[in-house]
């Protein structure tokens, strides 16, 4: 099948804050769209405010899906997950005749969506009880014993990725790195992908970081962060909890730093962390991916090609 034939499916990412949510609603309203979520932040629905997410107005200008569909509660939601629903999402869009339009930041989600994701097997839960309760230098010295090569690969203080490697082997007998050199599921295949990566000035992007963190507590993103803090059905490992801002936000509602201390802190978290977006979006997506550091909507809406 030519790539002509394909169904399009426009993609808008970059780091949080560079306009990514409004120029994915103007596309959506100039060819009928309907917008997918592609934040890791954005799937649970307890924080609207403090997660960027489109406002109500916003998503009744036009169909918005996997937007704040995850309860906080939720520890096992994943890339992987994501990238099902997002095919599901992306072919109802299809059928519907309408314009599939992934938006967000997270780079594990477009990169699971698209290139797939390694078929490991569903690990033994008490294998993986064990790997995740042991020390990261103990569960480190294990890997190497059984998988020197990936061991040797990873820092012996990640925990999540030294604990996730070690319950791989342990429960398949192979190593995580083998089963990536396989890959299933991706889209890039059967989709004609229209994408581009906003990457504007750093300095304008950090202003406007700032600026937006502080609207955000003035529309009452304080009363989010302790309604959820207040829950005792969340753990304080879910996914949830390391939000950006979240925990400097958190901290300010129990009491143990004041709300400007909390607002600085976590603006500081969110600027460094759209400074790994940004240098990810940069490097790591396809050079057919269009780059633009305009900072205007209409010359960035004129640079998605979906002729």
């Amino acid at each position: 099948m030519n790539k002509q034939d394909l169904p399009k499916v426009a993609l808008i990412a970059g780091p949080t804050a560079s306009g990514k949510s409004a120029l994915a609603l103007m596309l959506a309203e100039e060819h009928g769209g309907t917008i997918i979520n592609a934040d890791s932040a954005q799937v649970y629905r307890d924080l609207r405010i403090v997660t960027a997410r489109p406002s109500a107005a916003e998503e009744a200008r036009a169909p918005h899906r996997l937007f704040g569909h995850v309860d906080a509660a939720d520890t096992g939601y994943s890339a992987a997950r994501w990238a099902s629903e997002a095919r599901e999402a992306i072919d109802a869009a299809v059928a519907a005749g309408s314009l599939p339009i992934l938006v967000g930041g997270t780079g594990l989600y477009l990169r699971t969506l698209i290139d797939g994701i390694a078929p490991v097997p569903e690990i033994d839960p008490a294998i993986r009880a064990e790997a995740r309760a042991m020390p990261v230098a103990e569960a480190h010295a294990a890997l190497a014993k059984m998988d020197p090569e990936q061991a040797a690969n990873l820092s012996p203080t990640d925990t999540t990725r030294v604990a996730r490697a070690l319950e791989v082997i342990r429960s398949t007998g192979k190593s995580i790195a083998d089963w990536r050199r396989e890959r299933v599921g991706g889209i890039g295949d059967r989709v004609d992908l229209r994408a581009l990566i906003l990457l504007p000035p750093r300095e304008w992007l950090n202003e406007r970081i700032d600026r937006r963190f502080a609207a955000m507590v003035d529309e009452g993103a304080m009363d989010e962060v302790a309604a959820l803090v207040a829950r005792e059905d969340v753990p304080l490992d879910a996914p949830i909890r390391r939000a950006i801002g979240l925990p400097e936000l958190a901290a300010a509602a129990l009491g143990t730093i004041t709300l400007a201390e909390a607002i600085e802190r976590a603006s500081l978290a969110t600027r460094q962390y759209a400074k790994r977006q940004y240098t990810w979006f940069r490097n790591q997506p396809p050079p057919t991916w269009r780059r633009t550091a305009a900072t205007e909507n209409v010359p960035n809406l004129h640079e998605i090609d979906i002729k």
